[in-house]
């Protein structure tokens, strides 16, 4: 990002003004824009070879390809990227898309499941894409979690919620982790669930990992004032003691006690730390975001695009996502609005229902 705000900075008003007209005209006709279609529309009027270099000085920064050695320019991944972050200009949302997608909400406003279908369907009429809806997650209190293990890159957690509903996902687990390892966490979580809702048994987890923390840096604080431990200096996480004369430890059971505690607490730690793993990526949720072709996995393949905004509920909690999946040369001015106002929308609904 600040590697293309650096690019966007250097370039010239000549450089910018041709660069973001070959991105324009490039959304706007999916073709190639060449050097004498800038010629009548550049504010400054230059000759067709010197719109020629500058093209060629553009596509040299990795900001336009051409597809064929006689064509215009069309902008790369990464021309797309810096033109939306730095460029774009978004539209006010047209009044008639903001009706259409108005209307959607005003039937069988209680039933949240029906209301986002309509959501869906007024989106990829809107904006002639496929949308893409997230229902909003499931806050009940829960009443038992479970971890299974599904191959060594695959797992799922199973969440009972108090009101009887159940919730399946997919995650990717932390790496060593085994399945044992996981029926452990899950135990662990069982004991301190007591009514909690999923992002409230992260808080705890959090409070566990700071507590743990602390008993860590006063335990080896009193190793190292007696001259038993150091702490290893190798510019990684200070979490590693080298141990001096071990020897010298069993004169003393007191630290080797603290010095086994030591140990049991690292791998404390080291396991809370995995549990609120598995939370993470149980409970995530993204901010407002453009995905450009490959920065999707999804999408790495076919090229496409990815607008997608969060939407909130009462408690300023992101609870699901709305968005528009489409070509590299979506409409982004026109898209982002929309997007957003629906985001925004259904998220009142939401906090309204509460």
């Amino acid at each position: 990002m600040s590697q293309q705000s650096d690019i966007l900075n250097e370039l010239n008003d000549r450089s910018r003004e041709v660069f973001r007209r070959v991105v324009e005209g490039y959304l706007e006709s999916g073709e190639p824009v060449g050097s004498r279609t800038l010629t009548r529309e550049l504010s400054e009027k230059v000759s067709a070879a010197t719109i020629r270099n500058v093209m060629q000085d553009l596509e040299y920064l990795g900001l336009l390809d051409s597809p064929h050695v006689s064509a215009g320019r069309v902008p790369t991944q990464q021309g797309l990227r810096m033109f939306v972050d730095g460029l774009l200009e978004v539209q006010d949302l047209d009044q008639s898309d903001q009706q259409k997608i108005d209307a959607t909400l005003g039937y069988n406003a209680g039933d949240v499941g029906a209301m986002l279908d309509r959501v869906g369907s007024a989106l990829s009429g809107v904006t002639r894409g496929a949308s893409l809806v997230l229902a909003p997650k499931h806050e009940a209190p829960i009443r038992h979690i479970e971890f299974v293990s599904l191959g060594h890159d695959r797992a799922m957690v199973v969440l009972v919620m108090a009101d009887g509903h159940v919730e399946n996902r997919l995650f990717t687990p932390p790496p060593g982790q085994t399945p044992s390892s996981m029926r452990e966490a899950a135990n662990f979580l069982n004991a301190l669930i007591e009514g909690k809702t999923l992002s409230e048994l992260q808080t705890v987890m959090r409070g566990e990992i700071e507590r743990r923390q602390q008993e860590i840096d006063v335990l080896s604080r009193t190793l190292i004032d007696q001259g038993l431990a150091a702490w290893a200096d190798d510019g990684d996480s200070p979490e590693r003691l080298i141990v001096r004369g071990r020897s010298n430890l069993l004169d003393t059971g007191q630290s080797e006690g603290d010095l086994d505690l030591i140990r049991t607490l690292f791998d404390d730690l080291e396991r809370k730390r995995d549990i609120a793993g598995f939370l993470e990526l149980a409970d995530q949720g993204e901010g407002v975001r453009i995905f450009i072709g490959s920065e999707n996995k999804l999408f790495s393949l076919s090229g496409s695009s990815l607008v997608v905004s969060p939407y909130m509920n009462a408690d300023r909690k992101i609870v699901g996502a709305v968005g528009v999946i489409g070509p590299k040369r979506l409409n982004y001015g026109r898209i982002v609005p929309i997007v957003d106002y629906t985001a925004q929308l259904v998220g009142k609904l939401i906090s309204d229902r509460k």
